[in-house]
C-alpha cells in the first residue's frame, strides 16, 4: 500500500486552519507569522520558500523575509536573529538552510530563542526530545515521520525500526522520538550508517525501514524484507537525457513489490515536513495567546 503524505498532509494543513480561525476569534488583532531568513540566493533555497509561504498563507500564517546577501557576516546574521527573537508579531523562525561555508550553523541554531525555533534544532528543544519533554519543539522531518505512520494506522510500539542515516536533521532525533517510551514510541531502534558492517542484513532485519541517506536509489530489494514498511525520506535529483527528475533514497520500482507500505518521492514524506512546520509554528503562536490570557486574567 503507499503511503499518501501529500493527502495525509492535508488534514493537518486544515487542522492548522481550523485552529487559526479559532485563535483570532479569541484574539483578532493577532496573527501567527513566520519568519524566513535566506543567506544568498540558491534556487533550490528560494525555491523551498516559496513552497512554504504558499502553505503558510493557505492556513492563515503570515510570512515574513529576511534575505541576506551569503557574504553576510555571522554576527550580522545573528543580529536579525536577536531582532526577531524580541519581535512579538513573530511566532516562529526559520533560517534556510545549508549555509555559507563561514557561518556555522550550530551558532545560528543555537541564536535562535527557542520558543520560536519552529525547526526545533535549538540544543535545548533537541535536549528536552531526547528526554522526552513534551513542551519543545520537534524537528520538522522526524515529526512528519510519526504522523505519517500514525495516520496509516501503522504500529510502531515494539517494531525494530532501522534508520539508514544519522544526520542531526533527521536520523539522531528520529531515533529519540521512535524509542520514548510513549504510545508514539516504544520502537527497537537500531541507527545503521557508512559504518555499519552487513548493512544489508541490518537493513533486512527491520519491521520499518526508513531510508534518509541521501544516496538516490540506495535501497535495494535484497535490502528489505517481505511485508516490511518502507519510508523514504530522500530527495535527490537525477538527470537521465537532459531530463532531471526527482528520486528517494529507495529504488521504489524494485522495493515496493516487497512492502506492505511504502512512501514514494515525491508525495511521501516531503509534504508532511512542510505540514509539521506550519503545525509548530500554530503551537507557537496558540503558546503566546494563552499566555495573553494568563497575563489578562
Amino acid at each position: 500500500m503507499i503511503i499518501d503524505g501529500t493527502k495525509i498532509s492535508r488534514t493537518v494543513e486544515e487542522e492548522c486552519k481550523a485552529k487559526v480561525e479559532n485563535l483570532q476569534k479569541k484574539h483578532p488583532l493577532s496573527k501567527p507569522q513566520l519568519a524566513f531568513i535566506c543567506v544568498g540566493n540558491h534556487p533550490s533555497s528560494l525555491s523551498y520558500i516559496k513552497r512554504k509561504k504558499q502553505k503558510c498563507h493557505e492556513v492563515g500564517i503570515s510570512s515574513k523575509d529576511i534575505f541576506l546577501p551569503e557574504s553576510v557576516s555571522e554576527e550580522k546574521l545573528v543580529q536579525e536573529i536577536d531582532i526577531l527573537n524580541h519581535d512579538l508579531e513573530t511566532h516562529g523562525i526559520l533560517v534556510q538552510l545549508p549555509l555559507p561555508k563561514h557561518i556555522n550553523p550550530f551558532a545560528i541554531m543555537e541564536a535562535v530563542d527557542p520558543e520560536k525555533d519552529v525547526d526545533g534544532f535549538h540544543p535545548i528543544n533537541m535536549g528536552k526530545l531526547l528526554l522526552g519533554e513534551k513542551d519543545g519543539f520537534i524537528p520538522c522531518t522526524p515529526l512528519g515521520i510519526v504522523k505519517l505512520l500514525q495516520a496509516s494506522k501503522i504500529e510502531i510500539q515494539g517494531k525494530h525500526i532501522v534508520i539508514l542515516g544519522r544526520s542531526n536533521i533527521v536520523g539522531k532525533p528520529l531515533a529519540a522520538l521512535l524509542v520514548q517510551k510513549s504510545l508514539d514510541g516504544n520502537a527497537t531502534v537500531t541507527v545503521a550508517h557508512s559504518y555499519t558492517k552487513n548493512l544489508a542484513e541490518v537493513c533486512k532485519s527491520a519491521d520499518i525501514l526508513i531510508a534518509a541517506i541521501g544516496h538516490a536509489h540506495f535501497v535495494k530489494p535484497e535490502m528489505v524484507k517481505k511485508g516490511a514498511i518502507v519510508i523514504d525520506v530522500g530527495i535527490n535529483k537525477v538527470t537521465t537525457d537532459d531530463h532531471t527528475r526527482i528520486v528517494g533514497d529507495v529504488d521504489y520500482e524494485a522495493v515496493s513489490p516487497l512492502c506492505s507500505y511504502i512512501s514514494p518521492v515525491p508525495g511521501g514524506v516531503g509534504p508532511m515536513t512542510i505540514a509539521m512546520l506550519l503545525a509548530n509554528t500554530v503551537r507557537s503562536f496558540e503558546k503566546k495567546v494563552f499566555t495573553l490570557r494568563k497575563d489578562n486574567f
